[in-house]
């Protein structure tokens, strides 16, 4: 009786999804192994095979799962970089074509070698075929996102999706029966009839909503999942499945969300509820004592991972053979295509699900935990094989002529810096606390100084329907203080100060437009040390604000007087345009107090000696171009532990300023670990730099 209570109840399915989603990852990542790899077994365990508390069947886990999977490829079609891939498209086409047609032959081969259809062996190759990004975060933290090797990989990925899941809507229709050859003609044509529809209707109508809307981020959140839904439901009504619409229309809204904070709450919810419970219901597919004696006949599992990892090796081999890249670069595009994740999982599912009118599948159990334990081997052989070679990349990039790239205010010219000084160089600071006020004032003036410009102090009031509301009144009183405050701070250093308070519904919001309306070249924020410490670095208001502003902010943390600074440290993981901003924008501070910097570099102990002094030499070329006289000094560590290396050599400093480095996750963006634990182990004062657009 309360089994089935448990089962037919849909709050308590629910209840006890929501349970496992909250419990189960975080214990299987201090085990170091991936979350979602806890969510299988979770789903194992919890099943019709183990203590029966969870049905595959029930419409609560059946609908949460379509969701997920749906999801799922929707994610993996935006969180491709359309600009990154334009940059390389050529190459991403030819290496797109090589470890998708490679795989997709290994994965005949595996089939008709274990007597499989060809219909068949046809999908198992197509499983094979297609790829999960899911290094992409240790690739962007060491650096080198814009390696050519790199960037070509992240194009192929379209290709290689797509071709997979156009694979899977053919198989799906013969295995349905009645598939002809007048048919396949039909499907292909409808299919690239609807494709062109959602790819350049949805892009269209997505862009003409999102100019119309404004900053309406809820409208805008409810017609991206309108997108997903109506396309996942056009996919079915041509025939075609419903994941094939989903990752469509990824790749149609991509351009359209960009890297708003939209695009973040479209991931979190997928990555936080909907994504889970696809993991959990397929852990629940699971036949126990069917996956054991899969691995008690283990050759089938063992020649499909065999013929994955070198299938994949083949293709990215061949792709070195034609572009001459170097070892580093087709050890990590290889390491890079193996994990198979997303698209793997969602159509194998279906491929299991799939029933033609025997009642026959179109792939067994067999296959099903076969590519399980693929998933396991590419998760966790992936990651590490990019850690290992990805950082022998970091210094062979070609990105290094940041005098080339004036991106922000202090690495102009002196032509174009006396232009900006002629138009008032403008530094906006949002105040609120008065405890932390001064300081801010303090860095902001010191920075405004040293350019010859003025200070912006910036007071919101939050909006009332009724401007007579008595809270609002009271606001303004307090706003009016605050400013008064900072104008007298302001005028310890002699600079030109204008106020500004604004009336407005969304914070954030405010200082973006006010700072863009007063031409503000920088903005300089503070966050609270009594506040946790994801809430200070993901806060609505400071995330919006690095997401909105059209140029550089810088979020502080500061322990003293920003007038006594003598020693900044400066952390230098590459040498790309927005890490060398940070050192010049530490420059300025070291140049108004007379203190000295430290550029700190944290080399890996794999990397080769001569890579370590090539990366030095050209760091010193960098600083040898200074128009500054700052007392600059280089410091090369080699440690394994970057974040612990950093806090370790932080310690003696007054301030350390750090990037903040953004990186896709299926969950949206965020800050790198390195920066995280750098943050949570510093008891200084700290900076933490974002650049417009990040």
């Amino acid at each position: 009786m309360t089994s089935n209570l448990l089962t037919d109840s849909p709050i308590i399915q629910f209840t006890i999804l929501l349970t496992v989603i909250f419990s189960i990852p975080p214990i299987f990542e201090r085990l170091r192994l991936p979350g979602l790899v806890g969510l299988l077994v979770a789903g194992m365990v919890l099943g019709q095979n183990g203590l029966k508390l969870l049905d595959s069947d029930s419409e609560t886990v059946s609908l949460l799962s379509d969701i997920g999977k749906v999801y799922l490829m929707f994610v993996a079609g935006l969180e491709i970089d359309l600009t990154q891939f334009r940059k390389t498209k050529n190459r991403s086409i030819i290496f797109g074509i090589l470890t998708f047609i490679v795989p997709l032959l290994a994965g005949i081969g595996v089939g008709k070698l274990f007597n499989f259809s060809w219909n068949a062996s046809v999908l198992i190759g197509s499983l094979l075929a297609s790829h999960t990004l899911l290094a992409y975060p240790i690739v962007s933290r060491l650096g080198v996102v814009m390696n050519e090797a790199v960037t070509v990989t992240v194009g192929a990925t379209i290709f290689t999706d797509t071709g997979a899941l156009l694979v899977l809507a053919i198989c799906v229709g013969i295995h349905g029966g009645e598939f002809s050859a007048l048919s396949l003609v039909s499907l292909l044509v409808g299919l690239a009839i609807y494709s062109a529809i959602v790819l350049f209707g949805f892009d269209w109508a997505g862009k003409e909503f999102f100019r119309r809307s404004g900053d309406e981020q809820s409208n805008q959140f409810l017609f991206i999942l309108l997108a997903l839904f109506l396309a996942s439901v056009g996919a079915q009504i041509i025939g075609v499945e419903k994941i094939v619409g989903a990752f469509l229309a990824g790749l149609a809204v991509n351009d359209v969300v960009g890297r708003s904070p939209v695009k973040e709450k479209i991931e979190f919810i997928g990555s936080v509820l909907f994504i889970p419970c696809f993991f959990v219901d397929m852990g629940l597919l699971i036949n126990i004592p069917a996956f054991i004696k899969t691995l008690g006949s283990i050759w089938l599992t063992v020649v499909i991972v065999i013929a994955l990892i070198t299938s994949k090796f083949v293709a990215a081999f061949l792709v070195k053979l034609i572009y001459r890249y170097n070892n580093a670069e087709l050890l990590t595009m290889w390491s890079l295509s193996l994990p198979q994740v997303a698209a793997t999982l969602a159509a194998t599912l279906v491929g299991y699900q799939t029933l033609n009118s025997a009642g026959e599948r179109l792939i067994g159990e067999n296959v099903l935990n076969s590519v399980i334990v693929l998933m396991l081997v590419t998760s966790i052989m992936g990651p590490l094989i990019t850690s290992r070679f990805a950082v022998l990349l970091q210094v062979t990039e070609t990105n290094l002529e940041t005098e080339n790239v004036p991106t922000t205010w202090w690495e102009t010219s002196d032509s174009q810096r006396a232009e900006k000084n002629r138009q008032s160089f403008t530094v906006a600071v949002p105040v609120y606390n008065p405890q932390t006020q001064r300081y801010l004032i303090e860095m902001a003036a010191l920075i405004a100084q040293h350019e010859s410009g003025r200070i912006l102090p910036l007071a919101i009031a939050k909006a009332h329907v009724h401007m007579d509301d008595p809270q609002l009144e009271i606001s303004l009183e307090q706003s009016q203080q605050r400013l008064k405050m900072a104008e007298e701070i302001s005028q310890e250093f002699n600079v030109q100060v204008s106020t500004a308070i604004r009336i407005d519904d969304d914070i954030a919001l405010a200082i973006s437009r006010t700072s863009r309306e007063q031409n503000a070249n920088l903005v300089v924020m503070g966050w609270s040390r009594t506040t946790g410490l994801r809430a200070r670095l993901f806060g609505n208001v400071i995330d919006s604000v690095f997401w909105s502003s059209h140029c550089p902010v810088a979020v502080t943390r500061l322990v003293s007087s920003p007038k006594t600074i003598a020693r900044i440290i400066v952390p230098i993981g590459d040498l790309r345009p927005q890490t060398i901003s940070a050192w010049r924008f530490a420059e300025i501070l070291a140049d108004v107090n007379k203190a000295e910097v430290v550029l700190l570099h944290v080399s890996n102990s794999k990397t080769p000696a001569h890579l370590v002094e090539q990366f030095t030499n050209q760091l010193s070329d960098i600083v040898a171009k200074s128009q500054l006289q700052v007392n600059t000094n280089i410091q090369i560590i080699i440690d394994d532990d970057v974040a612990g290396a950093i806090v370790r050599e932080a310690q003696g400093f007054d301030l350390a300023v750090l990037r903040s480095v953004r990186y896709r996750t299926t969950g949206g963006l965020a800050v790198s670990q390195v920066t995280t634990q750098v943050i949570e182990g510093l008891t200084g004062s700290i900076v933490l730099l974002g650049e417009a657009h990040l």
